[in-house]
This record gives structure tokens, sequence and C-alpha cells, in this order.
């Protein structure tokens, strides 16, 4: 496997995630602010320039929760996916997908001060709405899915990170700040995140 990615970017989730389960693979970093993520070689790999992107036997997988996803099935000895067909599946699909569709969408409306988007037509509705989510989703101890930690907590945690890290989510409470504690606690964050994002 090949895993394009920056460690300045969202890659540093998949990294993580590859971290989580021990995987063989070849990293290979794409100096973007350099502008290679632009060159003809990347774009063959992921026609919109973007990072992070895994390539497995000829196959391109792009999309971080896709990637991690991808990656936990590939591992199922690993445990950090429930089985398919369960109930348990349905609540981590969940996990995986209300970050990327909802939560980013949102924040990247905020932080930019777009006004006049209709709440009941965008998909991912306001603000109030999204907060009020996540107070939900969040578990007051363990992770996302009980006491086993998935890859759920790997793109859900990992996206309620970076959003109190680079402040589209200035005031977590203390719920959301100390499931945050538990994940930059894990080995594998450690290795992939830098010091000062734990510390």
């Amino acid at each position: 496997m090949k895993h394009y990615f920056h460690p300045m970017s969202r890659g540093v989730t998949t990294h993580w995630m590859l971290t989580e389960l021990d995987a063989s693979y070849e990293p290979v970093v794409i100096d973007f602010p350099n502008g290679e993520n632009r060159e003809p070689a990347y774009i063959a790999v992921n026609p919109m320039g973007k990072v992070p992107a895994l390539e497995d036997e000829g196959n391109i997988v792009t999309e971080t929760a896709a990637i991690c996803a991808y990656l936990a099935d590939k591992y199922p000895d690993k445990g950090m996916a429930p089985s398919t067909g369960t109930p348990e599946r349905a609540k981590y699909y969940r996990y995986l997908f209300f970050p990327g569709t909802t939560l980013e969408p949102m924040f990247t409306v905020a932080q930019a001060d777009i006004s006049g988007i209709s709440p009941e037509s965008a998909g991912f509705g306001d603000m109030e709405r999204c907060l009020n989510t996540i107070e939900v989703m969040t578990p007051d101890e363990g992770w996302a899915m009980g006491e086993a930690f998935t890859a759920a907590d790997v793109v859900y945690g990992g996206t309620l990170d970076f959003a109190v890290r680079f402040g589209w989510l200035p005031d977590p409470s203390e719920k959301i700040a100390r499931y945050i504690k538990r994940l930059q606690a894990r080995p594998a964050y450690r290795e992939t995140h830098p010091a000062d994002w734990y510390e």
C-alpha cells in the first residue's frame, strides 16, 4: 500500500489510522505547499489534488472517512469496525459520515462568515443543530462505539480534535474536551500528531 499525505493536513488522520492498525505501507509525502499536489503524477492518483489518498493493489481510495473505513475492513482482526449487518454497524456508519457531510461544511461556512444559506435546504443544517448533535454523539466515557476504540473515533474524534485545535469549535463542552483528551492519550495519536497538540 501507498499512503499519500502531508503531516499538516487531514492526512494526519489516516496516518493515525494506519498506525493504530500497525499496517505495513509506503508513506508518500506530497509537498502541497510547493504545489506537488497539482503535478500530473499526483493528479493521476487524485484528480482533486488533495491528500490523503491510499493506493492498494492498484485501487485508489480518497476521502479520509473512506480510507479509514477501507482500512478497518481490510484488517478485521484489529477490531476497528463492527461486523457488517449488525446494529452496531449502523451506528458506526453515522460516526464515519457525519463529520465530512455535515460538520466540516458547517464549520467552513461559519469560518467564512457566509450568510443567506437556508438551514432547511442545506444538508448541514445550521451551527446550533450541529453543536447539539455533537453533544449528543460524543460519549461521556470510553469511545464512540462503547468500550471498543474503532475507526469511528479516528474519524469523528479526529474531526473534533481538528475543530478545537484550529478554532472551529473554540469552546468545547467539558464532555467533548474529555473525549479529545482520551484520544490524545493514545500512543498511535502521539506518534502521528505534533507534540504541541497534546502537551
